[in-house]
């Protein structure tokens, strides 16, 4: 069976106008890396946890901020590497200089046998539709073009 993550596209503005909320990854890998890099915060779903609760919980250890507002499902969306990704889209606003994120470890350099740690998201940022589309990574863009079309 598939490994499922759900995730939370934050967005604010009127119809039209909306722009979206991506997050950076950090990490050596994707430092230099921007447009086809960015995406929605996500994770995976815990055994037996509720879907949307597991996306609330991921916006907030990836941001620091709280998705709080009322959900509209964008539905599940199969990624390239096989794993279902879950996505609602809840209004509200966020301060990307105030983003807040959870560590990851990892060895670096490469075969040194050092660790070092590193925020799951190094930053955020609000997008419109254009700018969005192209930052997304490809496996996330369905779910950009489900939000906008909707």
């Amino acid at each position: 069976m598939a490994q499922v993550s759900a995730g939370i596209v934050l967005f604010r503005g009127p119809a039209g106008e909306r722009e979206v909320f991506l997050i950076h990854p950090g990490g050596p890998f994707w430092a230099r890396k921007d447009e086809g890099a960015w995406s929605i915060p996500k994770g995976l779903v815990d055994a037996g946890e509720d879907e949307l609760a597991c996306a609330r919980r991921e916006f907030a250890e990836e941001t620091g901020f709280e998705a709080k507002g009322p959900a509209r499902d964008l539905g599940s969306f199969r990624m390239p590497g096989g794993k279902r990704l879950r996505v609602w889209a809840v209004g509200g606003d966020a301060d990307p200089a105030q983003l807040r994120s959870n560590l990851f470890e990892m060895e670096w350099p490469p075969r040194s046998g050092r660790r070092a740690r590193f925020p799951e998201a190094d930053r955020g940022g609000w997008f419109g539709r254009d700018t969005a589309l192209a930052k997304i990574v490809k496996g996330q863009r369905a779910v950009l073009e489900a939000f906008f079309k909707g």
